[in-house]
């Protein structure tokens, strides 16, 4: 069973068909789907999946905190599943390929405290640019 199936279950979230199938899509290391391609894999698995109920299901498991929603440069949002381990994003500016990394070392450090303008600092997002190697 998935990371994310063993979570949803644990939080005791009502596992439909169309939800599990919404669930199934998103497994996986480096998945940033778009909401449109976890309806085309969902209705290969499911063909009477309605897109209305792939986007419920997503904004579900958005407010849940179990997927993250990524958004780069006015592309459609993605889909990350990967929710509970940190990590950064790199994203291909030609393509808009999205790959899971894990930069060593703590970003705060980056940021000396003068920068700060008083600001305790809950969160860190950083997103790294550039070309993938299909699209060099």
């Amino acid at each position: 069973m998935s990371d994310l199936l063993e979570r949803l279950r644990g939080r005791g979230w009502r596992m439909t068909s169309q939800r599990r199938v919404v669930a199934e899509v998103l497994d996986g290391d480096h998945v940033h789907l778009t909401a449109d391609e976890v309806h085309a894999r969902a209705v290969q698995r499911l063909p009477e999946i309605s897109r209305a109920t792939v986007y419920n299901a997503l904004g579900e498991l958005v407010s849940l905190g179990e997927v993250i929603e990524v958004s780069t440069d006015g592309r459609a949002k993605r889909y990350d599943p990967n929710a509970h381990h940190p990590h950064q994003h790199l994203v291909c500016s030609k393509c808009g390929t999205i790959r899971d990394v894990h930069p060593t070392g703590n970003p705060l450090a980056d940021l000396p405290a003068e920068e700060r303008f008083g600001f305790t600092v809950s969160q860190v997002e950083v997103t790294y640019r550039g070309l993938c190697s299909s699209c060099v």
